[in-house]
């Protein structure tokens, strides 16, 4: 008995010693963190909101942490290759994912990926969150939400609407307009939102539903024309464009949000160290007066509450992919 409580004493013992060790050495680490380039990979293409963004953190995340933030954009397949990518490397906190509510659709939109989002990865915070522009080719006869409308429901799947890819925040913002207002419009995916806005741009696609704070400056050169914002509440930077729940359907809204995690297992201190960084320069007066001139409102979260909503969004998407009946075209 006495050997046995002895070895049980010293097992436990050696546990303490081994977990202390393992917090000592990662709390050491996360101090010489970063110590080299760290890369932020975002799954979409160039001039998105997401490649955007994260850019703008991105110089602003150098100072602090004393190393270069260098963006790759990686688009394909609706955010699934850069992902994929991400999810790959090694879990020591220089490889980040610019994400954003396409993953938390793509759990339900794509169940057969490479990569589960909520056991591959682990957030680290948000950034903002913006409302999107519902525009329309100036060629289109229609110059409001109800006039729209009612040429869709005259002539069924005559209208084509743009995104940047399946289960994209436009998607899925397509889908549920289509679904609240019953019409029939179909879907154009293209390779990113560049794409999807030159196809509008040029009159080869109708209609999308894009980011304010990229399409915004396009509506007031003329070159589309905004009948809505998807937000609750009219947009600062286009007071004068109607929400789509005030001009034709009620209840409709849908934004995009953008957010960072890294590759599961990145050690603890890492993941609270660019929380604690990211969170203080999304709460510069000087960062929320520049986002709110371009239709963009920060978010600010713990790791922990940053998890708390990604697994409200992926049960809130699956509802909509299911009302929608939206399929994944990859």
């Amino acid at each position: 008995m006495k050997n046995r409580f002895t070895r049980s004493i010293s097992c436990v013992a050696a546990a303490s010693l081994t977990a202390f060790f393992c917090m000592f050495w990662q709390g050491a680490w996360a101090q010489q963190y970063p110590n080299k380039v760290v890369r932020m990979i975002v799954p979409f293409g160039a001039g998105g909101p997401a490649d955007l963004f994260a850019r703008y953190l991105g110089q602003r995340l150098q100072a602090p942490l004393g190393q270069s933030f260098v963006i790759e954009d990686r688009p394909g397949a609706g955010s699934i290759i850069g992902t994929d990518a991400v999810a790959k490397s090694p879990a020591d906190g220089y490889t980040l994912l610019v994400m954003s509510n396409t993953h938390t659709v793509n759990e339900t939109l794509v169940p057969k990926k490479p990569f589960a989002l909520m056991k591959d990865f682990v957030p680290i915070a948000p950034i903002n969150y913006s409302d999107l522009l519902l525009v329309v080719h100036p060629s289109l006869p229609v110059k409001s939400v109800k006039e729209l409308l009612a040429l869709a429901k005259a002539k069924p799947n005559a209208l084509n609407y743009a995104s940047s890819g399946t289960g994209t925040p436009y998607h899925m913002a397509g889908e549920l307009f289509k679904a609240m207002a019953k019409v029939d419009i179909l879907h154009v995916p293209h390779k990113s939102s560049g794409d999807a806005r030159t196809s509008v741009m040029s009159g080869q696609v109708e209609m999308m539903m894009d980011a304010i704070t990229t399409m915004a400056p396009t509506a007031k050169s003329g070159r589309v024309r905004a009948l809505a914002t998807t937000g609750k509440q009219r947009s600062s930077i286009t007071p004068d464009v109607p929400t789509v729940s005030e001009a034709g359907v009620p209840g409709y809204e849908a934004t995009i949000w953008l957010g960072i995690m890294a590759p599961a297992g990145t050690p603890k201190p890492i993941i609270d160290r660019l929380n604690a960084e990211i969170t203080k320069i999304v709460s510069r007066p000087d960062v929320k007066k520049a986002w709110n001139e371009q239709g963009a409102v920060p978010m600010m979260m713990t790791p922990a509450e940053f998890e708390k909503y990604l697994n409200s969004d992926i049960a809130k998407w699956a509802k909509i992919v299911k009302l929608a009946g939206a399929q994944a075209d990859r």
